[in-house]
């Protein structure tokens, strides 16, 4: 069968034979997939971004399939450059990582273009694992990582709560740190770096703060 595929397009005009076209193809094809995949465990669940995903299983054999007619003559590259530069893409990037993912398809893509198999798969390997660590510490190792607290109180009422908040932040957070303390408008503002401890709950956090205010406003900011 295959033998008969390759007869009837032996036929067909093409500085390429029907291997040197369709393994580059099918190489570009499971690495969009791959890609594709990435995309969703790493990145999918955020939502937040301008969904280019969609484009990867169709965009990473279609730019193969373009430097794979392009180097096989140079008239064509240049006349092709010069028709691409007609086109205006409107469609947002939302976030950075999305120039990540597109980057490695269009890498995976033209690797798979110019024969560089190897390289591709070893870009494949370096991606995972830089994901797979970036996972682990945002995730599993969130403790880690340190947040920024900003509580607000009025000045009259700080004086007498000053030395409980203390108390009560340091038994709540890890790593406590005082960054800045101003007072503007007979307002205290306070600016902590903290690592949030396992189990943390940020309703009751709030709602024990305000216990320690009383009557006195008391605002929290937490990032």
């Amino acid at each position: 069968m295959l033998n008969g595929l390759e007869g009837a397009l032996a036929g067909l005009s093409s500085p390429l034979n029907v291997w040197e076209a369709l393994i580059p193809i099918g190489f570009s094809l499971v690495a969009a997939l791959l890609t594709y995949g990435r995309y969703e465990i790493f990145y999918g669940s955020r939502h937040i971004g301008a969904g280019v995903h969609r484009t990867f299983i169709v965009g990473g054999p279609a730019i193969t399939t373009l430097f794979l007619g392009i180097q096989t003559s140079i008239p064509l590259s240049l006349g092709l450059l010069g028709a691409l530069s007609f086109v205006r893409f409107r469609t947002p990037v939302k976030d950075p990582a999305e120039i990540g993912f597109l980057l490695l398809l269009i890498a995976s893509s033209i690797g798979a273009a110019t024969n560089n198999y190897l390289v591709t798969m070893v870009l494949f390997v370096v991606v995972f694992i830089a994901l797979g660590v970036q996972w682990l510490v945002q995730s599993g190792g969130a403790s880690l990582g340190r947040g920024n607290l900003m509580i607000s109180v009025d000045s009259e009422a700080f004086p007498g709560m000053e030395s409980r908040l203390n108390e009560f932040l340091r038994g709540r957070l890890g790593g406590l740190r005082l960054e800045t303390v101003s007072a503007m408008d007979d307002r205290v503002s306070l600016h902590y770096q903290y690592r949030k401890r396992r189990g943390f709950n940020w309703a009751t956090f709030t709602s024990e703060l305000r216990q320690i205010a009383g009557p006195a406003q008391l605002d929290v900011y937490a990032g």
